[in-house]
């Protein structure tokens, strides 16, 4: 099934090659605007599997805001939204009020149409992807308080749960990690057991991953 899509950012060239781009993919392109209301609007008529918005907008309303209300009207679209800076403040701000569904990735990396599409492919299967540079730039917060508990994970354990950031699924771990799938799902499965909690597994998953996001991992 062709994926169906809604782009939004104030800056025509920008928009319209990103039109282009997804076009070359195979991603069919419903509508491309120029502000959040006018994003809203064509989500409301459109009901896209996914959004791809600037973070910053005009007309008073940001990105944030508007994916923030995308993911509460429909659950099942995802939102990806793009930034020219790997800030991590930006960052918490977006993914404050869950993950599911969400993607944040840098524009300098939208020309990589396998990126892009990969992300595209997280969110609209409900799952979260970050670009690595946004989620340095999280750890590099040095939050306090889930650290002791990330004091507890292998070297290795913490370059999966990196991955897992990220919004790798298990094969994309291995593949970037050089181990095998089965090896991936035991670390995983340390990395559960040590952070705790008996929620089912995609919600450990996205937990393991916020405690992550919120602590700074030692070396």
């Amino acid at each position: 099934m062709t994926l169906r899509v809604v782009l939004a950012d104030d800056h025509y060239l920008l928009r319209e090659g990103l039109r282009a781009l997804l076009e070359d993919g195979g991603v069919t392109v419903c509508a491309a605007v120029g502000s959040a209301p006018e994003l809203l609007a064509a989500v409301d008529r459109e009901r896209p599997d996914a959004v791809i918005t600037d973070i910053r907008m005009p007309e008073g309303t940001e990105g944030i805001e508007a994916a923030r209300t995308i993911r509460a009207r429909y659950p099942g679209t995802g939102v990806v939204v793009l930034s020219q800076h790997a800030d991590g403040a930006y960052a918490d701000a977006l993914l404050a009020g869950g993950t599911d569904g969400m993607a944040y990735l840098l524009k300098e990396r939208v020309g990589d149409l396998t990126e892009l599409l990969r992300a595209l492919g997280e969110v609209c299967a409900g799952r979260t992807a970050l670009d690595s540079r946004v989620v340095d730039a999280l750890v590099a917060r040095r939050r306090t308080g889930p650290r002791d508990v990330l004091d507890t994970l292998t070297d290795r354990e913490r370059e999966v749960l990196h991955e897992m950031a990220r919004g790798l699924a298990n094969g994309g771990i291995a593949q970037a990690l050089h181990l095998s799938e089965s090896a991936v799902e035991k670390h995983i499965g340390s990395i559960f057991a040590k952070l705790g909690g008996e929620e089912p597994h995609t919600h450990r998953r996205v937990a393991a991953v916020l405690t992550y996001l919120r602590a700074a991992p030692p070396g």
